[in-house]
Order: C-alpha cells, then structure tokens, then sequence
C-alpha cells in the first residue's frame, strides 16, 4: 500500500492548509474532473470550485476548494489555492444564503450585473455545500 502513496501539499495564501500523504487525490479543473494516482504524467492544471477529495485506504477527506492552480508530478502534487475549507469551517447557513443570492442574480439577467462574478459565487457555494455531505 504504501507503494501507491503520494506527496500532496495544499497551500493557500494564509498557510499550509494540508500535507501528507493519499492513493488518490480529486478534483475539479476547468478542463473537468480530474483523478490523480502516484506517477501522474508532470502537469499544471487551474481548480474549478468544487470539493478536493484526498483517499488513503478507508480515511477519506473532503474540503471546499474555491480557486487556484496546481501542479502535479509523479510523487508530488502542489495545490496554490485562493481558499480551502474544510466542513467543519464552512457556515452553511451562510454558504446557502450566498448561493441564493447568486442565482437570484443570474435569473434577472440586469445589464449592471458581473454575470461571471455570480456565477463564480454559485459555485463556491454549491463546493461549500457540498462538502459538508
């Protein structure tokens, strides 16, 4: 098992939000979703909000990732992100409120709204919801 296993850091510009070690690492890139195994072909990809899912065996963890870039080596996956939450961070009262309010923005269609700004808001609510499942 520890043949499979994999380096993977997550930084975000406050700290070190995650370091160890996982079989699998998930999550969503503008390109789509993306798997990654040890001895991934070398790439550099751009997160999409979603949830980041790190496997090790039966031990499972989930987060809230809302943006960034990351690079992935064979032994070694670096993610930079703009902001990472785990479920336990995450006020979903808050996070539903938001998503509410963002899609009450795209429904109206009003020229004085940055339909790419709400759009971008509703998924980081929906990652954050998501996460907490």
């Amino acid at each position: 098992m520890a043949d499979n296993l994999f380096k993977v850091k997550i930084v975000t510009p406050e700290k070190i939000f995650y370091e160890g070690e996982v079989e699998i690492l998930e999550f969503n890139t503008t390109e789509g979703e993306i798997g990654i195994y040890k001895n991934h072909i070398p790439m550099t990809v751009i997160v999409k909000p979603g949830v980041i899912t790190m496997t090790n065996g039966e031990d499972v963890k989930k987060a809230a990732l809302h943006s960034g870039f990351v690079e992935i080596l064979p032994d070694l996956v670096t993610v930079l992100a703009e902001l990472v939450e785990w479920p336990d961070e995450i006020d979903v009262e808050r996070a539903k409120t938001a998503g509410e309010r963002a899609r009450e923005r795209i429904a109206k269609k009003e020229n004085d709204v940055d339909m790419d700004r709400a759009q971008m808001a509703l998924m980081k609510s929906i990652a954050r919801i998501s996460a907490l499942k």
